[in-house]
């Protein structure tokens, strides 16, 4: 493999704002990633523990309700995300467009090791077709996204509103014919069989940082027209 092919062990340094970006629309690159990936991490916090949730989600370049853009998500009233939300609003989400299944590690002529990934092992044409597929990236890069999370009121029109294109944008068809198995037009994922009391949440697109597989940075930042952009933005959720 070429050096310049192998990754990177060390990254840029990020500790404050890199390579800012400025403009009324998101960069190509996160709209790209917001747009094909089908889930998002969620990261909440209740004032002393993290927690880290995998979900899917909406994302909107506008709603009738407001200019940025928006990602929905859905959550159930009683789980630990909901709690920490409903405490703690701030939220940093994690979205990437590549897989993540790594592929085999280079044979080690000093003998055999248990991590992660695995060595390379003997496999079948079919089974190596399969995984050099599987680990090909889509674009190399993922974005961060911190703001606050906010609960639509039940029944509001704007929940109404959102949790119809919400539903709309989460069906497992497509999953479901991958692996041969029949589906009803529209089927959804359990996790998006949505009751009376669920709660629609959404978090405006305005501020987060593009990382590329490089250990290249950049922050990005979302303004309207005519909105000052002087202030110096949030990294990570923590203002420099």
């Amino acid at each position: 493999m070429s050096e310049s092919l192998n990754p990177p062990l060390s990254y840029e340094a990020s500790a404050t704002t890199t390579h800012r970006h400025v403009a009324t629309t998101l960069p190509p690159e996160v709209a790209s990633c917001l747009k094909n990936s089908r889930f998002l991490h969620l990261a909440t916090c209740d004032g002393m523990t993290p927690h880290i949730a995998l979900m899917s989600y909406t994302f909107l370049a506008s709603t009738p309700f407001g200019p940025y853009p928006t990602i929905i998500m859905t959550m159930n009233p009683s789980s630990r995300k909901t709690t920490h939300l409903m405490a703690n609003p701030r939220v940093s989400l994690l979205v990437h467009d590549w897989v993540s299944h790594r592929p085999p590690t280079r044979a080690n002529p000093g003998g055999s090791r248990d991590g992660s990934p695995p060595p390379a092992a003997t496999r079948s044409s079919l089974a190596s077709l399969l995984l050099n597929l599987n680990t090909s990236a889509l674009s190399s890069i993922s974005t961060t996204i911190t703001g606050e999370a906010r609960f639509l009121d039940p029944a509001s029109e704007e929940e109404t509103w959102c949790k119809d294109r919400h539903l709309e944008n989460n069906t497992f068809e497509e999953e479901m014919s991958a692996f041969g198995q029949t589906q009803q037009p529209g089927q959804r994922r359990a996790s998006l069989l949505i009751d009376d009391d669920v709660r629609v949440v959404t978090v405006r697109v305005r501020e987060g940082r593009l990382a590329d597989w490089k250990g290249g940075v950049k922050d990005w930042l979302v303004v309207q027209e005519g909105e000052e952009s002087s202030t110096e933005p949030a990294v990570n959720g923590v203002i420099l």
